[in-house]
């Protein structure tokens, strides 16, 4: 399994996101993309000093580093520049009361040991000597179909805010699915699950690469979930965005699901 090498990879992602100590949603968006980009570098770093790296691992983890500083850098800058993004934060996520430090200390190390899998795809590829093409080059490209898509949405919605930010994105992009960046994200992390299928050996490193690759879907779909309470609230009595959540799936392209919202009885 390889746990004493695994080990510095996941003390790597624990310090690459303890800005989540500042405010606990950075645990989850700026320390994730950073602790992305951090993770990767050190498996780098490890495979540089006792061998294993080829061409397709390396771009791996040089996507890894993109897509980390990308999401990382993105969310840093709106939530220092963008006062309305801060207002709707801090209004989506204030309690009356701080949260403990306990349960602090327990996010910031489950979360660190779930980025930790979600990097051990690739990990595990390069320990385990795998020297196949074909299924690694499927992955790096739906990696890379990720990372544009969520990249594009990202820029779309901040130029449409800017114009209107009184209304939802739904231009572009937003025209597919309600949530894009939602769907980037997790194309991103299916392109790294797949590009690992000819190289996990052991039921421990099928169980880390399956638990990473569902946990980031079930984090999406929460994360659209909630998304759309909060447009919900802010623009459901608008006849166009009526329309628009109507004929516009919220996550997943062609597939009729509009909403993740219990119907009131």
């Amino acid at each position: 399994m390889y746990w004493n090498l695994l080990w510095i990879v996941f003390v790597v992602c624990l310090a690459a996101c303890c800005v989540g100590f500042k405010k606990f949603v950075w645990f989850m968006s700026i320390g994730y993309g950073f602790a992305v980009a951090a993770g990767a570098v050190a498996i780098g770093i490890i495979f540089a000093v006792v061998g294993g790296l080829n061409i397709w691992t390396i771009i791996m983890l040089i996507l890894f580093v993109i897509y980390g500083i990308r999401l990382g850098g993105f969310l840093l800058v709106r939530e220092l520049k963008n006062a309305n993004y801060r207002k709707t934060l801090d209004e989506a996520t204030k309690t009356e009361k701080p949260m403990p430090f306990f349960v602090l200390f327990v996010m910031w190390i489950f979360l660190a040991a779930l980025y930790t899998m979600q990097l051990s795809p690739v990990f595990y590829r390069i320990a385990n000597g795998a020297q196949d093409v074909i299924v690694p080059i499927i992955g790096i490209v739906i990696s890379v179909c990720g990372i544009v898509l969520e990249a594009l949405s990202d820029k779309q919605k901040s130029e449409q805010k800017a114009k209107n930010p009184k209304m939802a994105a739904m231009d572009g992009l937003f025209k597919l699915v309600r949530c894009p960046n939602y769907l980037g994200e997790i194309t991103f992390w299916t392109g790294v699950f797949v590009g690992s299928l000819t190289a996990l050996q052991g039921w421990g490193q099928w169980l880390f690469a399956i638990l990473a690759w569902i946990s980031i879907i079930i984090i999406m779909l929460n994360g659209a979930q909630r998304l759309e309470a909060r447009q919900n609230k802010n623009y459901g009595k608008d006849k166009k965005y009526q329309e628009y959540v109507k004929k516009t799936p919220l996550i997943i392209p062609f597939i009729p699901l509009y909403t993740l919202q219990k119907k009131e009885k």
